[in-house]
This record gives structure tokens, sequence and C-alpha cells, in this order.
């Protein structure tokens, strides 16, 4: 199954995310993070995705007679890349899309109905602005973005780390003004 198809689903995006910087986890300590899955649609999305090789067994251990596995995220093999991207229709986009902010809010509602969540504390934020931008402005723009959350991407867990969802998203929301010559902005 490509990665694509694989990671089209709400319920195994969140165990991506859950497996993220490093983490190591069992199946039982993933239901524990989406408390809104059954247990039995969380151990059939970590076997589809153990089999489309986006996660691994990293250790195995005897528990009172049964086998308990950790799992471990495999990185290169939970992303879709560019020439992938380039293929889709833009109702795959539509599904894609409609797959992560599924995700998201799944994640919030999770976040929310945890006891002592404080959004304040946390810093929350969902905010969202619109910006000028040239094509060459928004290259560069990305470009800062990844720049400034690539390196965080492999802290590991530690004391005093909460694992945080950061889901930036940018698409233009009208079409590239044509340039005519003098400037547009309202006077005033």
């Amino acid at each position: 199954m490509d990665p694509l198809k694989l990671l089209a689903h709400p319920v195994r995006l969140r165990i991506v995310h859950a497996l993220g910087g490093g983490r190591q986890l069992t199946t039982a300590q993933l239901c524990a993070r989406l408390p809104d899955a059954s247990k039995a649609t969380v151990y059939r999305h970590v076997e589809t995705l153990v089999g489309g090789g986006v996660l691994e067994v990293a250790e195995e251990h005897r528990v009172r007679g049964a086998v308990e596995r950790h799992y471990r995220l495999r990185r290169d093999r939970a992303a879709i890349d560019a020439e992938t991207i380039r293929t889709l229709t833009p109702d795959d986009h539509r599904q894609a899309f409609a797959t992560a902010t599924t995700a998201l809010l799944a994640e919030f509602d999770a976040y929310l109905d945890r006891e002592g969540s404080d959004p304040v504390a946390d810093q929350v934020g969902y905010r969202q602005h619109t910006l000028w931008l040239s094509p060459a402005e928004m290259t560069e723009l990305i470009g800062e973005l990844r720049a400034a959350i690539a390196p965080r991407l492999a802290n590991p867990p530690a004391p005093g780390r909460a694992q945080y969802l950061l889901s930036p998203v940018h698409f233009p929301v009208e079409a590239a003004r044509p340039d005519t010559g003098h400037d547009s902005r309202p006077s005033g």
C-alpha cells in the first residue's frame, strides 16, 4: 500500500503523530492516546501501518504469557513524496485535507477532554493569518518555516517536554492579481 493510502485515515494519522519524535509505544499506550477509538480499531490500524512498513516493532516483551510489542515510526516511510503530490487530483487533495483536519479535530478534542488540560498554560494556538505573497515570497516563507521546524522534529521525549501537534496549512484564498502597473491599495 502506498504511503498516501496508508496515511489517508484519521486514526492511522493520529497513530503516526503519537509515535513522532522517536517514541516507542505499545498498542495499549496508543489506545490511551486515542480514547475515542475502540481498541479493535487501534489494533487494526497498527497492523495496517506495520504491514505497510510505516511502523516497525522496536522490541518485544513477555507479559503474563502474552507478547507485548513496542512500535516505532519509520519516518522515511511516513511521508508523501513530492512526485506523488504532483500526481494528486483535486479530489485526492480534498480527501487528504479532510483526513488531516479530522485527525486534528480528534486530537484537539482528546486534549480538551484530558484532565488538567489548560489551553492558556499549554500555549494552545489556532490563529489564522492572511498574507499577500508572491510565489517567490511563499517559497521563501516555506523555507523559513522548514528551517525553524526541522531541527525540532528529532527531539526525543524528555522531562519537561510535552508533545505538540503543529499543523501548518497554507493555500491561496484568491488568485494572484495581474500586474497592472499601478498600486491598487485603497487610499486613505
